[in-house]
């Protein structure tokens, strides 16, 4: 696309106006200089989405040159122009992290497909180093609760194996959150993480959606498809809401589990895969299997690892490290200047229980961040049922309420006090300003016990 920027690198004039004539003719901002020193000046104050960079001149080389700006920007696509090169040069420059090679005489039409190619595969990079980014993001487990702390280290000793993991969780807990995470700590991170949420696709095309169809196996199946697992080869298959699933897809799966081999819908060949399965459900399975209504050696075939993901309202000391996370997420991706939550919004925050788990908490975020006026979200921002109207609450029940949050935000400080102090009691009690006795008191009330420390 025309517009990036290309820095010519050669001390032959001649070269520098010529190509800079023709990618400028092409739309592109360019700049030149004329030796390798000057080069590392450049780079010091801007990253250029393209260098041409010459071989042979004087002073400093340009496979000198090239170490030195790949030492200094990794990222940099550098592209060689060479008038008399070897073998030798072109492999000593590979190796440094040269892009692609141009030979003098310069041919017009090879610098433009250059051009096009190593900004294409520049654009794949970003890409690609965004995918990741996100999907970090997307792994990252929030919270330093016992809860949180101890979900952490089940994830990091379930990862490394093959084991079959089941998770359960409420509705908005996290469990896709955590069969990520799994997925990317595990040996199989670089192949594919497939999701299917069972409890979204009808009946009738679970089965084809899972292990694919042949070409004219039911009406509509107009070509061969490939199913769930099959794109899971190598990697892991992700089953949600695995409740949901029927008797029949059951044993299917069960099948598919126990002889990692399955057939395709209207198909008679016998694929086999190699797929790690984690499955979760926000379900009572047990009380399932007593209805008949999941098969319990599919069961206890998924269960080999159980992970349960603890509800919000179990760990509330989460609740202001979640609130910090999407506020920043959100104002990045609306453009806004970071807002902050105050002080009794907050004690709103801990007084609700979240009954949608960090899926509700995400979403009230996003809509208080992109709707509040205001940087910094006040209580009267707060909707309903998050702050109940005075009008549509009894003065007792909204008294509770108040002392609820007034307690849940007191100890949530409280608690992030003693964690910024590496639980400190004598020097938490200074920053909060009352004495040490007080403060023991309040850890006594509000059942706060110190971690316990390795001996």
């Amino acid at each position: 696309m025309a517009g990036e920027h290309i820095l010519i690198v050669d001390d032959e004039p001649a070269i520098r106006s010529t190509l800079r004539g023709v990618l400028e003719d092409e739309g592109y901002r360019v700049s030149s200089v004329g030796g390798g020193a000057d080069a590392l000046r450049f780079f010091a104050d801007e990253l250029p989405d393209l260098t041409f960079l010459d071989i042979w001149m004087d002073r400093m080389d340009g496979l000198e040159t090239l170490a030195e700006i790949k030492r200094a920007r990794p990222e940099a696509i550098v592209v060689m122009i060479s008038g008399h090169g070897t073998i030798e040069t072109a492999v000593k420059a590979t190796r440094l992290g040269a892009y692609d090679f141009v030979e003098k005489p310069l041919s017009l039409e090879k610098i433009l497909v250059t051009v096009s190619r190593a900004l294409e595969h520049a654009r794949l990079e970003r890409e690609n180093a965004a995918l990741r980014a996100s999907l970090e993001q997307r792994t990252e487990i929030i919270g330093e609760s016992a809860a949180i702390r101890a979900l952490r280290d089940q994830i990091a000793t379930a990862a490394p194996t093959n084991g079959r993991v089941l998770i359960h969780g409420e509705n908005g807990s996290g469990k896709e959150l955590v069969a990520r995470a799994i997925h990317v700590q595990s040996a199989r991170h670089e192949r594919p993480f497939v999701e299917v949420n069972c409890a979204a696709i009808p009946e009738e095309l679970i089965e084809s959606e899972l292990f694919g169809h042949e070409k004219g196996a039911f009406t509509g199946a107009l070509a061969r498809r490939r199913g769930k697992f099959e794109m899971a080869d190598g990697g892991t298959l992700f089953l949600d809401e695995i409740g949901d699933m029927s008797l029949k897809t059951q044993a299917k799966v069960l099948r598919s589990l126990e002889e990692q081999a399955f057939e395709r819908v209207g198909g008679k060949d016998t694929l086999r895969v190699d797929v790690r399965v984690i499955a979760a459900s926000n379900r009572d399975l047990a009380g399932l299997i007593r209805e008949g209504r999941f098969r319990e050696d599919l069961f206890y075939r998924l269960n080999v690892i159980p992970i349960e993901v603890p509800a919000l309202r179990t760990r509330k000391d989460d609740i202001p490290a979640h609130v910090s996370h999407f506020i920043a997420q959100f104002c990045a991706e609306n453009g806004k200047r970071i807002k902050t939550l105050s002080s009794e919004a907050l004690g709103y925050f801990l007084a609700y229980d979240w009954p949608g788990n960090v899926r509700e908490l995400r979403n009230m975020l996003e809509r208080l961040v992109i709707m509040a006026p205001g940087d910094v979200i006040a209580a009267d921002d707060l909707p309903a049922p998050l702050r109940p109207k005075e009008a549509a609450a009894a003065g007792e029940a909204r008294e509770r309420s108040l002392k609820d949050a007034r307690d849940s935000f007191e100890r949530a400080y409280i608690l992030a006090e003693l964690r910024i102090n590496d639980w400190n009691v004598t020097r938490t009690a200074e920053r909060l300003g009352i004495e040490r006795s007080h403060l023991y008191r309040k850890l006594k009330a509000y059942n706060i016990n110190p971690p316990k420390r390795d001996t």
